[in-house]
């Protein structure tokens, strides 16, 4: 599906000011609160200053993060709500800004008044005004009185709801890994260096890490990959230290067959032909998605076939060799993400849940006759919810007899990775 553009952002507003980065952020906002995903939409147009982009979407994924309690203050400031769907975002932008950035709240009011003026013709700039300067004035009482799930928690209440079901213990935790920022780490190509010799270098450009996994660093603050040394080379790519799991637990050696059905973008398939010498075969259905697992195999200099197919439709694909491999990284909620992705959560319906999961059933059921006896499969979700998880694979294996399973990892989000699911299923004949 092609990227609409966010925004239209008037040449009024100077091209480095944070009025200008509201705007783009209020469109973004907004499109997401009418129903599209952040992923299918152009946040800043080609042009934009990196500092304006940036600020753009640091703006757009807070006010997302914390998109529960922020319209439950607006509902308390304003008299009724706004037909102006713009306008509502740039405010939820404002509120981000200002809890993040208290020091600086008369720079921010009179920055977001600046983006309201290039709005329906600058019809809201003196509600924006009083609404933003009614927050700073009450917003201790303000935030004492609210109550709910959605604004204590800023998660939606059957989210809530079911993490508390399957976590009881856990999930206040599994919430506020949710609402916070992601941690940024690199997984080292070993084709070309190790871990310690890619963080010494690191060092040297004054970035810290710290080793997580087997292969990967924690960035002890995010970096843009430009300042990553050798990152163009095919030294270093940027993967959670969670995702890293799934090739260390497929355990690949050289010269085997293997299959990645749902690939793209590319991270697991590279992370897989660094660890050995594999005849791999990766699918996915989106064409757009699958050039992206070409371009990150070519910056990496690594080689897979790449095929834009549904993994489901087996005959389309498959020439009758069976794999000794097969990662199986299905389409999921992405619950165990949703701090990356905080769209996501105001996105998905309950009802989801199930649809994701009569899929990932599809695949499976594709997939295994494809894999040779005494093969492996790895089954894997970036999601925390059982039934995606270990109810799906409980199902699979009752039904199947020839399935085992080796063992399962239920990782939950926190500081050092996101939250994955993997099964480890062998083909007993």
């Amino acid at each position: 599906m092609p990227k609409v553009s966010a925004a239209r952002v008037s040449h009024a507003l100077p091209a480095d000011s944070l009025a200008r980065a509201f705007l783009l952020a209020s469109h973004a906002v907004a499109a997401v609160i009418g129903g599209r995903s952040l992923a299918e939409v152009v946040l800043a147009p080609a042009g934009e200053l990196p500092a304006t982009r940036a600020s753009a979407q640091e703006l757009t994924y807070g006010a997302l993060r914390r998109f529960g309690e922020g319209d439950a203050l607006l509902g308390r400031l304003l008299e009724r709500p706004l037909a102006k769907p713009e306008v509502r975002a740039l405010l939820l932008c404002a509120l981000h800004r200002l809890d993040a950035r208290p020091d600086a709240a008369h720079t921010i009011v009179d920055q977001a008044v600046e983006a309201a003026g290039q709005l329906a013709r600058g019809a809201f700039r003196g509600l924006v005004n009083g609404v933003l300067r009614s927050y700073l004035r009450q917003q201790t009482s303000l935030r004492s009185e609210l109550h709910g799930d959605e604004a204590e928690y800023r998660h939606p209440a059957w989210w809530l709801n079911r993490l508390r079901a399957a976590y009881p213990e856990s999930w206040p935790q599994i919430v506020a890994a949710g609402n916070a920022l992601p941690p940024m780490s690199l997984r080292v190509n070993c084709r070309h260096l190790t871990r310690d010799d890619y963080r010494q270098r690191l060092s040297a450009v004054e970035i810290e890490s710290s080793p997580v996994g087997d292969a990967g660093l924690r960035l002890a603050r995010p970096q843009p990959v430009e300042a990553l040394p050798g990152f163009s080379e095919g030294w270093v790519s940027v993967q959670d230290a969670g995702a890293q799991r799934a090739a260390e637990l497929l355990d690949v050696v050289a010269g085997q067959r293997v299959l990645d059905a749902c690939a793209a973008p590319g991270g697991k398939t590279a992370h897989l032909l660094e660890q050995a010498d594999l005849d791999l075969l990766a699918l996915e259905m989106d064409a757009t998605r699958a050039r992206r697992i070409d371009e990150n195999l070519a910056r990496l200099g690594l080689k897979a076939r790449v095929l834009v197919t549904d993994c489901r439709k087996v005959k389309s694909w498959w020439d009758g060799r069976p794999f000794d491999r097969i990662l199986a990284d299905v389409p999921c909620t992405a619950s165990g993400v949703v701090r990356r992705h905080p769209d996501s959560k105001w996105l998905r319906r309950e009802a989801d849940i199930a649809s994701f999961a009569r899929t990932q059933r599809q695949i499976l059921d594709a997939l295994w006759p494809t894999l040779a006896a005494g093969g492996k499969l790895l089954y894997a979700t970036c999601s925390v919810f059982p039934e995606e998880n270990r109810a799906q694979v409980a199902g699979f294996t009752a039904a199947r007899p020839d399935a085992v399973l080796l063992g399962e990892t239920q990782l939950l989000p926190q500081d050092d990775h996101d939250g994955f699911y993997y099964a480890l299923l062998q083909k007993t004949r």
